[in-house]
């Protein structure tokens, strides 16, 4: 009976990015990249030095993943213990720059909800909550990544 997850020691290619973890997980981390994208951008960039952080991780972090993605999918890792370690690293940056910005966002939410509107305010609640589930999902990442790489 043939397995749908790659044994640890194996990095996927082609469609085995879509059914093994923690592949799988690069979906959800671009859809809600995005989405912390779209909200912080509906905002109003005020103060424009923290904003204009978790935009920038934001983009940086969908178009890595995007290809970073694509060099899986496409088999350009070629099986070697060192993109395994690559992506251990890779994820772990992002991880880092996603709890920098989430915590950024969360202080000018808390500091400009009586200067905003409610539906302002709203937007940049969502942008926060998204921004922590996604500083989850590549948490998460990174962990599984390294425990791959330590068993490559």
């Amino acid at each position: 009976m043939a397995s749908n997850t790659a044994t640890l020691g194996n990095l996927p290619s082609g469609v085995g990015i879509c059914t093994t973890f923690p592949d799988l997980l690069y979906f959800p981390e671009m859809l809600f990249g995005v989405l912390v994208w779209i909200l912080v951008a509906c905002t109003y960039v005020v103060p424009n030095n923290p904003q204009g952080w978790v935009m920038f991780v934001s983009v940086f972090c969908f178009v890595l993943t995007f290809i970073w993605m694509c060099v899986f999918a496409c088999g350009g890792h070629h099986n070697k213990s060192s993109w395994a370690a690559a992506d251990f690293v890779y994820h772990f940056i992002a991880t880092v720059f996603y709890l920098s910005a989430s915590v950024a966002l969360a202080m000018v939410t808390l500091a400009v909800r009586t200067g905003t509107s409610f539906q302002v305010y709203q937007l940049d609640i969502s942008a926060v909550v998204f921004s922590y589930a996604t500083t989850l999902l590549y948490f998460i990442h990174t962990i599984l990544s390294a425990y791959r790489w330590k068993s490559f």
